[in-house]
Parts: structure tokens; sequence; C-alpha cells
């Protein structure tokens, strides 16, 4: 079969579109034709190399998978899976490692995968879709609504929000009721923003978000007033302790990681004066993602892909990506 290769660590002179075995379906096993596989942000950050991470080289990434059971192990039970079926892959598998990141992923034409980590894509939901919810969607499903309860008229802030995590926490806070306030590098970003339903925008090429928010919505104060109620971060470095300054009497901020740095200045004053809460929220979980299918066939949640490319065009999608020009998903047809 063909294959995008990590052939090592380094840059695109590592990737290639080689020859891969086939594989085929182990007892407990289900063999997927690759319908549609998405990037994520740790894409790029896996072909540089994670330090402690151990990468299994040559590495397939994608970890987003959608696609058709072609054929089905002698130990899966009888009547849970038939050849034809459509199904989403659980990539992050307790125990054993996260498909794209520790275990090779699907952007390839045929993937194996133990049929526990299958999910029955409704009839309502297209691959592509199916392929772009489960790793960004499903945090920003555990961070909005699991996690962080993101009520109906709180004010909530996402920092970064034109990413697949980002875009998908706009949506998910709308769907909960909330005013919510999206930031973004450019004025193009924002608008798009505000298409999915961002309430307000701030143009962080041309204002600090800090600064935006006491004067749109005034400072707050100890005893209540001013601010955001939430504040969503998975930034971190140096907008960690700018995000305490906008919170209002007890706001909380919602983590789910830290891609400018995780050992940030910290202000611990603003924690205490104002009785702010950190939550942390990692990863996702089967029910998020059958969760999130439920909404896209109800037609209430419509996940937002930038662009659809052929398997042979990865490294374009992967360059906008490092490139920051994606707004939403990347989604590849092998």
């Amino acid at each position: 079969m063909k294959a995008i290769l990590y052939a090592a660590h380094g840059g695109f002179d590592q990737v290639s579109y080689g020859d891969y075995p086939t594989p085929a379906a182990g007892p407990d096993q289900c063999l997927l034709k690759v319908k549609a596989v998405a990037l994520n942000g740790f894409d790029p950050m896996i072909l540089n190399g994670i330090p402690g991470l151990k990468t299994p080289m040559p590495m397939i990434p994608g970890g987003d998978i959608a696609g058709e059971i072609v054929d089905i192990g002698t130990n899966v039970p009888s009547g849970t899976f038939k050849k034809g079926d459509r199904v989403q892959v659980v990539p992050f598998q307790p125990g054993i490692g996260q498909m794209g990141e520790t275990l090779r992923g699907g952007a390839c034409d045929y993937i194996a995968v133990d049929a526990k980590f299958l999910l029955p894509i409704p009839d309502g939901v297209t691959y592509e879709q199916a392929a772009a919810l489960p790793i960004a969607y499903g945090t920003a499903r555990r961070m909005i609504m699991v996690r962080g309860l993101v009520k109906k008229d709180e004010k909530v802030l996402v920092l970064g929000a034109t990413g697949g995590v980002g875009t998908g926490a706009v949506q998910l806070a709308k769907m909960a009721g909330a005013y919510v306030i999206a930031c973004a590098s450019s004025a193009e970003k924002c608008e798009k923003l505000r298409e999915i339903g961002a309430d307000d925008t701030i143009d962080t090429s041309k204002e600090d978000f800090v600064a935006a928010i006491h004067e749109r919505y005034g400072k707050p104060k100890i005893w209540g007033g001013g601010g955001v109620d939430v504040v969503v971060n998975y930034i971190g470095g140096e907008t960690w302790a700018k995000s305490l300054k906008v919170m209002t009497r007890f706001g909380r901020m919602l983590v789910c990681g830290a891609t400018a740095g995780y050992d940030p200045k910290e202000d611990i004053r603003y924690i205490w004066s104002y009785e702010l809460s950190i939550v942390g929220s990692n990863a996702w979980t089967a029910e998020d993602q059958v969760a999130l299918m439920d909404m896209v066939q109800a037609g209430t949640l419509i996940p937002v892909i930038d662009r659809v490319l052929p398997l042979t065009d990865f490294n374009e999608g992967l360059q906008a990506l490092i490139d920051r020009k994606v707004f939403g998903k990347v989604v590849f047809i092998p």
C-alpha cells in the first residue's frame, strides 16, 4: 500500500509518499480502507521529534481516521461489525498509546485497528467530517462541556481560536449558550470566527487581549464585575499570567495544553485575590467522539474543515499547518 512515511525526525527531507507493507487484520482487529485522515497540531512536532516521546520509525502520521471495514479478525464477536461498515477510530488508546504519536497513524491506504477502538459513523456524517472530530473536537468537548461546565450567558474568551481545538471550543461554547470572545492573529481570521459563532473577536496582531477585555468588558474587580468568566488557554507561555488578569471573581481557566511553553511566569496574587480556578482537561473519551458525531448527525455542529487534499499533497497541508495558514482542520483523502 501507499503511505506517508517519516523516515526519521527532522524536516521535510524525511517525509515521503511511498510503499509500506499492507497490514492484515489480527484476531481482535478490523482492517480498514482509510477514507479520510486529518492533521493535528502535534503532527509537525512528531516530525521534529518530541523529547521523551518514543515514536516508531518509519512513522505514519495522522491520528484522526475514518474508514470502511474490509476485513474482520476471527475473535471479533459476531454481529459487532460487518464488511462495508463505516467507522471512526478512537485514536487515544489507554495503556497502548496515541495514534499519530506513539502508534502509527492513518495517512495510508489501509490500517488494522482493534475492534474495541472503532465507532460506527452515523449515516448523516461524511468521512471527512468524522475524520475532523476525534482529537481536536474531542479535546474541546471535554474541556468545554465536561471539565469546564460552561454555562449559558457566561463570557468565554478563547485564545488561539483558529486551530482545530480553538474552532471546536468556539462552536461548543456557543452551543452551551455562552457569549464567546475569540482571539486570532488577523482580521480575516477574526471574520471567519464570527462566521462560526463568535460574538466578539480580538485581532491580536493589533490589540493586546488584556487591554481589549478591560476596555470592552471592564477591568475585573475583586468583589465581582468586569472581565470574563472563562478563559480557554492551551497556549501557555506569556499568555498564562496575562490570562489571570482578565478573569472576573470565581473565574476559571481551562487548560488542555501549552503550545507556547509549559513553564510560564506566574502571578499567584490573582488566583487568591479573585478566587480563580485552574481546570485541567486531558485528552477525551470515546463517549466524547460519539456525542460529537451525534451533533453532526443532528445538524447542530458542523466541523470546520479548512481544506481537503489528496494524500499525495501531504506536504502542502503540513506546511500550511506550520505556517498557521489553517482555519480548522486539514483533511486528506488517500
